[in-house]
């Protein structure tokens, strides 16, 4: 972690995914580091911890065998839907491979793309859990920095 954020070798190792994903990812504004954006060759993209999060849910939709088009639109539709630019970080989805809900609340379903089979769920917390658990094996020096310094960013 640097200044407060995770550079692009960091947050692969965090994800699982290869740096080519996650600058693809960037380019293509699925989601984009909060906290500073590359600006030519030689700079680096910071990310924070809720940046990350959003990103392991995204690998966890993949690995679940969603599209990254299907992915792409449902992120996009969150965002306009829940009026926010972190539309995966305060949800539980839910996904068969094919759709993706949102629940907000244990009331408040969304069809993100107003189909209807069983799902799944990726509850957003243990995800959370899990970055801030690879942040202590992968960085033990930064124990317990990642929820501290999210708080500060809000």
């Amino acid at each position: 972690m640097t200044q407060g954020g995770y550079r692009a070798p960091q947050v692969c190792r965090l994800v699982g995914i290869t740096y080519r994903q996650l600058d693809y990812w960037a380019r293509t504004n699925l989601i984009t580091p909060s906290l500073k954006q590359a600006n030519g060759s030689g700079t680096q993209r910071l990310y924070s911890f809720i940046d990350v999060v959003q990103l392991k849910v995204i690998k966890r939709l993949l690995d679940a065998g969603m599209s990254l088009k299907r992915i792409r639109s449902a992120v996009e539709m969150l965002r306009d839907q829940l009026n926010t630019d972190k539309p995966l970080a305060d949800v539980t989805l839910l996904s068969d491979g094919k759709t993706i809900y949102a629940a907000k609340t244990a009331e408040e379903v969304v069809d993100v793309f107003r189909g209807g089979q069983g799902v799944f769920g990726i509850a957003v917390g243990p995800v959370r859990d899990d970055v801030e658990g690879a942040i202590l094996e992968l960085f033990p020096e930064q124990a317990g920095l990642a929820g501290v310094i999210e708080a500060g960013a809000n």
